[in-house]
């Protein structure tokens, strides 16, 4: 195994630990608000804190940057960790099982290695450049679809980003009638891993972070799918707004979206 996975493995499944230990007492965690529904936990900063502990064992001089304490620079500018301890806080506040700890190294500007984990199911995703993705133990691939029919395709509201409203529905109202279903999880992270995993055949969202998306981005693509911004370019960690799926659905979404994208999302 890589040695930067084992590392990232075990800071991904002490980070779990922490977080389910504080889920069996949701009555004792403190909350607190970034924004409009855009809340903080204890949780998330212990968990965070955790994952910072287990790499810095490991790799005192890398760069750590993390969703709640941001960047903790180290001598080393090479290697870049881009750390969301807890993907889902909204789901974990209120109790719905459903997120994630996202874990991604980035060397010279490259995602390296991802892993997203899912301490409820006990579910490890994870990928290495060039090795391909697996969920614990097991190779990943996208579906093999050639149209949108048919799809079940993963989203999640532009709450963060509510200008875009607007522009969202109108892409919801053109993409649902070409789909089976639509889903709408609350863990960006993982959607992104279930588009791996073949359970969801493609997955578009708004206003993203680098950290809801580096893991995921790897991983995804590493397991076959393809990755783009709304336009079909590859600006999405920048600009945050994201569509993943097996090639043919990807680009499928795209097509669709691009003719309805108001002035801000192009780009």
């Amino acid at each position: 195994m890589h040695p930067m996975l084992t590392i990232a493995t075990r800071a991904a499944r002490a980070a779990g630990q922490t977080i389910m230990r504080a889920y069996t007492e949701l009555d004792r965690v403190e909350v607190s608000s970034k924004g409009i529904n855009d809340f903080v936990t204890s949780v998330d900063k212990e968990a965070e804190a955790t994952i910072t502990y287990q790499i810095r064992k490991s790799y005192p001089d890398h760069t750590v940057i993390g969703e709640e304490n941001g960047e903790n620079r180290g001598e080393n500018k090479d290697y870049v960790w881009i750390v969301d301890p807890l993907d889902g806080t909204n789901n974990f506040v209120r109790g719905i099982p459903h997120f994630a700890v996202s874990i991604a190294v980035q060397y010279k500007g490259k995602i390296e290695v991802a892993v997203i984990y899912d301490p409820v199911r006990e579910e490890l995703f994870s990928a290495v450049r060039g090795k391909g993705a697996k969920l614990n133990d097991f190779r990943m691939r996208v579906t093999n679809v050639n149209d949108l029919s048919n799809t079940m395709i993963g989203t999640g509201f532009p709450f963060k980003a509510r200008q875009h409203t607007e522009s969202y529905m109108a892409i919801l109202s053109e993409v649902f009638p070409l789909c089976a279903d639509i889903r709408r999880g609350g863990s960006a992270a993982l959607d992104l891993a279930y588009v791996a995993a073949g359970r969801l055949d493609g997955f578009f969202e708004i206003g993203l972070k680098p950290w809801d998306i580096a893991a995921g981005d790897l991983i995804c693509r590493e397991a076959g799918g393809t990755v783009t911004d709304f336009m079909g370019a590859h600006n999405y960690m920048i600009s945050g707004n994201i569509v993943a799926g097996s090639p043919k659905v990807t680009t499928q979404l795209v097509k669709t979206m691009r003719p309805l994208l108001n002035e801000g999302l192009k780009r």
